[in-house]
């Protein structure tokens, strides 16, 4: 029998190709934190719910570590070992501790992206997202910003997607967090806010992969079940 990638190996694939044709550079980081890069360094509060034990899985006999609830600690490392222009795209594996239904696991796949140069605004974040979204998609798409908050950015946004459907029906759709890289996590990753600015974005690649199919349940990425898998 023929082997083929998983539909996440194959959509990680694609979003690294879009972004590379952009200037992005691939980065990775250590699924075991630290709780520097995984929230202080990232401006998360010491008293922030996503430190709780509902959010996080601490790791027992190691002092303050966690399986990343995020990509964003990469960042942080990235920043610390590189000056700007920087322009990365980080897809890789993150662990909230959170129970399971058909639209969270325990264990799943983001996507984040970072971009720090002189004069960034959040125009450059929506024409890059918009590029993004229409090459991985194959079609012109339409998103829009909503206020939202993020400790690690300021201004942040929600990302939405406008979706059309094939009986001529339309609804606009959550597709990741985004918004300007606050000035202390561009102190904490060595790089001066008065002079340059950058944007974030992060969002869960099973969620994409999902949007464009049929796939109404998360788990079914991750079951093991080959019927599944086929299908793609």
């Amino acid at each position: 029998m023929k082997g083929h990638l998983h539909p996440i190996s194959t959509a990680i694939s694609r979003i690294n190709a879009i972004f590379n044709k952009l200037g992005f550079e691939l980065a990775e980081g250590p699924l075991i934190e630290s709780e520097h890069y995984n929230f202080d360094a990232l401006n998360v509060p010491r008293d922030h719910p996503a430190r709780d034990m509902q959010d996080t899985f601490w790791i027992k006999g190691k002092d303050e570590a966690v399986l990343r609830t995020h990509t964003s600690p990469v960042q942080v490392r990235y920043m610390e070992n590189h000056k700007p222009p920087i322009r990365i795209i980080v897809p890789g594996r993150a662990f909230r501790n959170e129970a399971t239904d058909a639209t969270h696991e325990a264990a799943f796949y983001q996507v984040e992206g970072l971009y720090i140069d002189e004069n960034v605004s959040l125009s450059h974040l929506k024409g890059v997202l918009e590029h993004f979204f229409s090459e991985f998609y194959g079609r012109e798409i339409t998103l829009r910003f909503r206020p939202g908050y993020f400790p690690f950015v300021e201004p942040g946004v929600e990302v939405d997607m406008l979706l059309k459907r094939k009986d001529g029906t339309e609804s606009w759709v959550e597709v990741m967090g985004a918004g300007m890289v606050h000035p202390n996590v561009l102190r904490a990753g060595g790089i001066d806010p008065d002079k340059y600015t950058g944007f974030a974005f992060g969002g869960g690649i099973e969620r994409l992969i999902m949007i464009g199919t049929q796939v109404d349940d998360v788990r079914l990425f991750h079951d093991g079940d080959l019927r599944f898998v086929h299908q793609f």
